[in-house]
C-alpha cells in the first residue's frame, strides 16, 4: 500500500481557532517529511517488537549488561509494558491511513485513532512512574505526553466543532509527538554505542535522549506547519 500525499492545505498557530481553511491530511508533504515519517514508522514497529521478544523469552545470557538490567527493568511491570507497547503499535500501524487517499475519510479510523490515542496516553502517564531515567526521563515524558494528550483532546472538539482544519492540525501534531517516542531511538543508540568512552548508563542518558528525540519532532512540524502560512497558502489567522 502506497500513501498518497494530496496537493492544497495547511497551517496555523497552536491555539488559533475557528479556520475555514483546508485540512492538513491531504497536503503535498516535502520529501524530507514523509521519510522521517517512514522512518520513525518503522523504528516504532521495530522497538515494539523488539521488546515484546524480550518480555516474552527467557533473558539470554549473551546480552550486554546494559540490555539485559533494562529488560529487567521492563520485566517487573511487563502487564503495563505490554498493554501500552501493544496499543501503540495499533495506533502507529492506523497512522499512514490517515493520510492514504481511500481511508483518509473513514469514520472508523478516525473514531480508532482518537480512542487508541488515549489509552496509549493515559498509560504513558503510568510507564513513566517506572522511568529508567529517572526525573530527567519523566520529565520529558510528563511534558510531551501532556502535549500529546491536549493536541489530541484540541482535535476532538474541533471534530465536534466541525471545523476539520483545526481538527487535522491538531491531529497532526499529535502524531508527530507520538512519533518523538521513535526518534529518541537512534538518539540512544549513540548513546549506547558510545558508552564505553563516555562512561553514561541508560539511567544517565534516557532522560536526554527522551528530550532530544521528543523536541526535535514538535519542532519540525511546527516549524513546517509555521512556514506553510508564511509561504502564501490560504490559511485565516
Amino acid at each position: 500500500m502506497s500513501v498518497e500525499f494530496q496537493p492544497g492545505v495547511t497551517a496555523g498557530s497552536w491555539a488559533t481557532p475557528g479556520a475555514d481553511s483546508p485540512g492538513v491530511l491531504a497536503a503535498r508533504f516535502p520529501r524530507a517529511l514523509k521519510i522521517g515519517f517512514w522512518f520513525c514508522i518503522l523504528i516504532a514497529v521495530a522497538a515494539v517488537l523488539r521488546r515484546v521478544v524480550a518480555l516474552s523469552a527467557p533473558p539470554s545470557p549473551n546480552l550486554p549488561l546494559q540490555l539485559a538490567t533494562l529488560d529487567a527493568q521492563f520485566a517487573s511491570h511487563a502487564a503495563l509494558t505490554y498493554f501500552h507497547i501493544l496499543c501503540a503499535l495499533a495506533f502507529v500501524l492506523l497512522l499512514p491511513l490517515l493520510f492514504w487517499r481511500r481511508t483518509r475519510g473513514s469514520i472508523l479510523v478516525e473514531r480508532a485513532f482518537f480512542v487508541l490515542g488515549a489509552v496509549v496516553g493515559g498509560t504513558a502517564f503510568a510507564m513513566s512512574v517506572h522511568a529508567v531515567g529517572g526525573w530527567l526521563e519523566r520529565s520529558a515524558v510528563l511534558t510531551f505526553d501532556t502535549l500529546f494528550v491536549t493536541s489530541l483532546a484540541l482535535a476532538f472538539v474541533s471534530m465536534r466543532r466541525g471545523d476539520i482544519a483545526h481538527k487535522e492540525r491538531w491531529m497532526l501534531r499529535a502524531i508527530a509527538v507520538l512519533l518523538g517516542i521513535a526518534t529518541t531511538r537512534p538518539v540512544m543508540g549513540i548513546f549506547f554505542a558510545t558508552a564505553h568512552l563516555t562512561g553514561l548508563t541508560p539511567q544517565q542518558f534516557f532522560g536526554v535522549a527522551f528530550w532530544i528525540g521528543f523536541t526535535l519532532n514538535t519542532l519540525v512540524i511546527e516549524f513546517w506547519l509555521r512556514n506553510r502560512r508564511l509561504s502564501g497558502e490560504r490559511i485565516r489567522s
